[in-house]
């Protein structure tokens, strides 16, 4: 009898270790979670996004807007269509990355269209990375930021 007390105490100070480290884990994480997962938290990150979101699109009012209506436009064609999550993320010195993906199926495949655009948040610039994020971008930009 003795040795299952014992035995079934040292199984609850585990069992307390336990949840005593994920308690630690997790308020380790919230205090010191990268930047990337709330670029929000930066706000010059969170311009930069939003310079890019708004930015005037060659075949709708809005980049933001011409992504949503490619993904929209395939789903409506019973094509398979995930949208990625926006994400930014700092480059130094001064600049910022923003990217978003579509995952498109094409037969049995899926195909991967990454948007990657560098902002310089001072000068307000916005310059294409990738050739689908220069396609959505009015062309008399493109050959601005070309040069």
């Amino acid at each position: 009898m003795a040795a299952e007390s014992t035995s079934s105490s040292w199984v609850k100070i585990i069992h307390y270790a336990i949840y005593a480290l994920l308690a630690i884990g997790a308020i380790g994480y919230m205090i010191l979670k990268p930047p990337f997962v709330d670029p929000m938290s930066d706000p010059e990150a969170a311009e930069a996004m939003a310079l890019v979101q708004t930015h005037r699109a060659q075949q709708a009012p809005t980049i933001r807007q011409a992504i949503t209506d490619r993904v929209k436009g395939l789903s409506d064609k019973g094509q398979g269509v995930k949208l990625q999550e926006w994400r930014v993320e700092r480059e130094p010195p001064n600049n910022y990355l923003v990217r978003v993906s579509i995952r498109e199926q094409v037969t049995v495949e899926w195909f991967e269209r990454n948007y990657l655009w560098r902002v310089d948040v001072a000068k307000r610039t916005i310059t294409p990375l990738t050739i689908p994020a220069s396609t959505v971008m009015p062309s008399n930009e493109r050959d601005k930021d070309a040069t």
